[in-house]
């Protein structure tokens, strides 16, 4: 029995750890992410102890970190925790992305207590604010104390509101001294306080739209992580008849009036020169295409920026920052299909149909293909992650309107991809993953144990060993070969399958749509291997380009 007059420090360290549990069930998290270790014991045995979580064990930090990444890209953040020392550190790549990305989680960072920091000690850091700025908040709560227990669920709760704020959601930090011995007893836990429900919805801005809006030639660059509902980007294309150059990842493609070829018409001078438009609005991030985000720059036109996550103005021309019901707001009307609108409309079909045709003659699967493909035969209900190198841009250029994906696009890097849509998976969804062998070999210890979770994951490798999208910048053409190939192709030499096949995963190479359709569609765990060659893939991505400019040509 646990003497709840005269408790144990170990005793007291459990009843603290299940209180923090307790509050961030009833506040909403459903998962766990646990990288195993010594110093976290107390919160990952309650943890554990309670069946309302799913708990995944991660064996290694780095992955663990963008699995809770993946889990809490619905909005729910997951709760990740480590043990002290360098385990906190690799949980940085994923934190960063959470951070630029808006994604929250729950950041848990078992540490020393105060005695054995400083003095060499093992296993121990500097732990505080590690994560400086790239989180939303951070703590450092002591050693718990039964005489702050009433002060313990508004510390799971500032984390949880801190994580989930709609303004700016995001990773959030709390560093947990605990002292031996770590196994301890909970006893009655302090009761819950009853707290308002955390407002949702976007406030209203203070700016003044610009009267640009009023403009005939407008487009809107719908962009991931925006927060900006479908329904309210349908309403405004509705209201000013402007077309939707739609990203992937922003999953609105399929709405009416959207554009899916945008990077391949403004390639063509003609097309660009002709098609500038007076005012753009721009929700979330922008797209992966530069040469969207170069016309946009040297457009002149107005420029709206509306939804995060956070600041986004690379090239410093955004002329105002504005919620979308403002801008609903003074858009009231309907001005309908124009020139303009059939301008673009009747191009991005010319597009289509010149992409399709062009594939359609290859005797095995080009890169651009593969993203076709995968947009297209990806099965229902299943969910995309693809890698922020050549897979985002391939999807985003060629994949058509099907295209919906998520890619890590917050910092751009190709940590954590297999992890990240591994964590989409853990979340009860079929997921799908493209994604090319350097990154796939970066990420590799997130088969580990994969057979044994409960999670169709089907990772699409494009295996041109290396680093393929290198082969499309001046470097390639500038330095020698043999430099080229040591500093920036770096060929991996792996061998996909046999990585796959050490974890017993199940593995196929396949070189033709009709071989990755039917293997996308058969359940995972499993890798699908499509071999390609960087040289040619360069050759095909301007095949490509130019048969949508002769296209337009054609059309005059």
């Amino acid at each position: 029995m646990v003497d709840e007059t005269n408790p144990l420090p170990q005793d007291v360290q459990a009843t603290f750890c299940a209180t923090l549990v307790d509050e961030w069930i009833r506040l909403g998290v459903v998962h766990a992410v646990i990288a195993p270790g010594s110093r976290s014991t107390p919160l990952a045995l309650a943890i554990t102890d309670r069946a309302e979580l799913r708990t995944h064990v991660v064996h290694d930090e780095r992955v663990a970190g963008f699995v809770a990444l993946g889990l809490g890209l619905e909005g729910v953040p997951a709760l990740l925790l480590c043990t002290s020392g360098t385990a906190a550190a690799n949980f940085f790549p994923a934190v960063v992305e959470a951070g630029l990305s808006a994604v929250p989680m729950l950041v848990v960072t078992a540490d020393r207590p105060e005695e054995l920091r400083g003095v060499g000690a093992p296993q121990t850091i500097d732990q505080i604010d590690l994560y400086g700025r790239h989180v939303r908040w951070s703590r450092d709560a002591g050693v718990a104390d039964d005489a702050e227990r009433s002060l313990w669920r508004d510390l799971a709760h500032d984390a949880w509101i801190n994580a989930v704020s709609n303004a700016a959601a995001g990773p959030v930090q709390l560093n947990l001294p605990f002292r031996e011995p770590l196994l301890g007893r909970a006893s009655a836990l302090p009761e819950q306080t009853p707290r308002p429900t955390p407002s949702v919805g976007g406030s209203r801005s203070t700016a003044p739209v610009p009267t640009a809006v009023d403009a005939e030639r407008g487009v809107i660059l719908a962009g991931g992580r925006s927060g900006v509902a479908a329904s309210d980007v349908a309403a405004l294309h509705r209201a000013t008849g402007w077309p939707i150059i739609a990203d992937p990842m922003s999953a609105m493609r399929p709405l009416a009036g959207s554009v899916s070829y945008a990077d391949s018409l403004l390639r063509d001078r003609g097309f660009a020169e002709n098609h500038r438009p007076d005012v753009i609005v721009r929700l979330g991030r922008p797209a992966s295409s530069k040469v969207l985000a170069e016309w946009t720059a040297s457009t002149g036109a107005t420029l709206i920026q509306v939804g995060g996550p956070g600041v986004i103005d690379p090239d410093r021309n955004v002329t105002a920052v504005c919620s979308m019901a403002d801008l609903l707001a003074a858009t009231v009307g309907g001005r309908g299909a124009t020139g303009w609108t059939e301008a673009w409309s009747v191009a991005d079909a010319l597009a289509d149909t010149s992409i399709e045709a062009a594939l359609a003659g290859e005797a095995e699967l080009s890169e651009p293909g593969v993203a076709r493909t995968v947009a297209a035969a990806l099965p229902d209900g299943a969910v995309l992650t693809v890698a922020s190198s050549m897979p985002i841009r391939d999807l985003e250029w060629f994949g058509g309107r099907s295209a919906v994906a998520h890619a890590n696009r917050g910092a751009n890097g190709i940590d954590g991809v297999v992890s990240t849509a591994l964590g989409r998976a853990l979340a009860g969804e079929t997921s799908v993953v493209l994604l090319g062998d350097l990154a796939f070999a970066h990420d590799s210890n997130a088969l580990l144990g994969l057979r044994a979770r409960d999670a169709d994951l089907r990772i699409v490798v494009v295996d041109n060993d290396g680093g393929g999208i290198f082969s499309f910048l001046p470097q390639a053409s500038a330095l020698a070969p043999d430099r080229f190939e040591q500093l920036f192709g770096t060929p991996l030499g792996v061998d996909v399958l046999a990585l796959a096949d050490a974890h017993g995963i199940s593995t196929a190479t396949v070189k033709t749509v009709d071989e990755l359709t039917s293997h996308l569609a058969c359940p995972g765990p499993s890798v699908i291997r499509v071999p390609s060659d960087r040289r040619h893939n360069v050759v095909v991505h301007g095949r490509l380009h130019a048969a949508v400019a002769a296209a337009l040509d054609a059309r005059g």
